[in-house]
């Protein structure tokens, strides 16, 4: 009897099922499309992770034809058609990933610097970094466990920071009309001003900011920007390239000299093209002309030739000094010599952290600061 109403039982939960499918064959259709969309997008996340594109594409396709919610598949393949330089494609599959998930900012950023710096639409690119900026997150902060104010924070300023790139690049195609070019430098130097209320250590925004006020005629604001960002990452030669034009202009060759040299020294470290590099050289050649046609500062290098000339031999009787005093038998047999933070193996210095952070100051110093500081805002 138990078994008999077992069996009824089970043929009545069939039936409930063939009966629910039957009349929502339409949800089950979806369902099931569902299920197989997800297989195929799990196939192109596979393909994704090995770098195999042209087989992602075709797995994100077949999955979000059949499952087209599915906004991480679309922002994929927003990725891989960046990868392709395929940009209109590559801000349709954004814009559906954020289209599903309104809340996927970095879907929203990416369409974003691709229709202003690839396609020229800056308006489409406002709109989204502005919608970045509106919406609101609930914050949440678990210490040592969960954070999202940070996150939160770091978007809101590379989107303002992006603003100030679209107002710019908007500018530059005024057709000439200095009005409207100042109008969208000032609303750029507002955003980057914004970004870096955020983050005071962005040299990107530092040194944009700087160029917006180089642009709208502000040299004063230009050239302590300038130094901000040489004062945040010394290594990055734009900076020194972009104050020792600017001064250069206001008739200061000592220091344009300075930075141009320092300039130069990044470039041919980093490995710049040599057009790049050439074309630093001329700038340089015409600062050190100029200098050398300017009577005080022709006496001011003769007294840094003199004063230099006087600290070498210096450093050079108290290193005899310190050598004599100092080597070890361990140094005699490797021919290694240390003098206050500098090493000298058979005859030559070799870099240590002392040396290195006494350049790395010396890249960070901003001596130019003094001609902007009285007039800057």
């Amino acid at each position: 009897m138990k078994k008999l109403l077992s069996a009824l039982f089970s043929l009545f939960v069939l039936a409930a099922i063939s009966v629910a499918v039957y009349f929502n064959q339409q949800f089950t259709m979806t369902q099931v499309n569902k299920v197989k969309g997800m297989y195929y997008v799990y196939k192109g996340d596979k393909a994704y992770k090995l770098r195999e594109m042209q087989k992602a594409i075709r797995f994100y396709n077949k999955g979000l034809k059949l499952y087209p919610e599915h906004y991480g598949a679309w922002y994929n393949l927003g990725n891989i058609y960046v990868a392709y330089e395929d940009y209109i494609s590559a801000n349709y599959a954004y814009s559906q990933a954020f289209n599903y998930n309104p809340r996927l900012m970095v879907a929203r950023m990416n369409y974003g610097i691709i229709a202003s710096e690839k396609l020229g639409d800056f308006d489409a690119a406002l709109d989204q970094y502005n919608k970045i900026i509106k919406t609101k997150r609930f914050l949440l902060e678990i210490p040592y466990i969960y954070n999202n104010k940070v996150s939160y924070k770091e978007n809101k300023a590379i989107a303002y920071y992006n603003i100030g790139v679209t107002y710019r690049l908007k500018s530059l195609y005024a057709n000439g009309d200095w009005e409207v070019q100042r109008k969208y430098l000032a609303k750029a130097i507002d955003a980057y001003k914004k970004s870096i209320k955020i983050n005071p250590n962005n040299y990107d925004a530092q040194f944009n900011l700087g160029l917006a006020y180089h642009v709208a005629g502000n040299y004063d604001a230009a050239g302590k920007c300038y130094c901000k960002a040489i004062n945040v990452a010394p290594t990055k030669y734009e900076a020194h390239y972009n104050l020792a034009v600017l001064l250069r202009k206001l008739g200061h060759y000592k220091e344009a000299y300075e930075e141009i040299d320092k300039a130069t020294t990044l470039i041919t470290a980093l490995n710049e093209n040599s057009s790049t590099q050439q074309y630093v050289a001329i700038v340089m050649n015409d600062i050190t002309r100029n200098a050398y046609n300017n009577k005080e500062y022709r006496r001011h290098l003769q007294t840094i030739l003199d004063e230099e000339k006087r600290k070498t031999k210096q450093h050079m009787a108290k290193s005899d000094k310190d050598i004599k005093t100092k080597e070890t038998k361990e140094d005699k047999k490797n021919g290694t010599i240390t003098s206050k933070g500098i090493n000298f193996v058979n005859g030559k210095v070799v870099a240590t952290e002392e040396l290195d952070q006494a350049i790395l100051d010396d890249f960070g110093t901003c001596s130019a600061m003094k001609y902007f500081d009285a007039n800057y805002e």
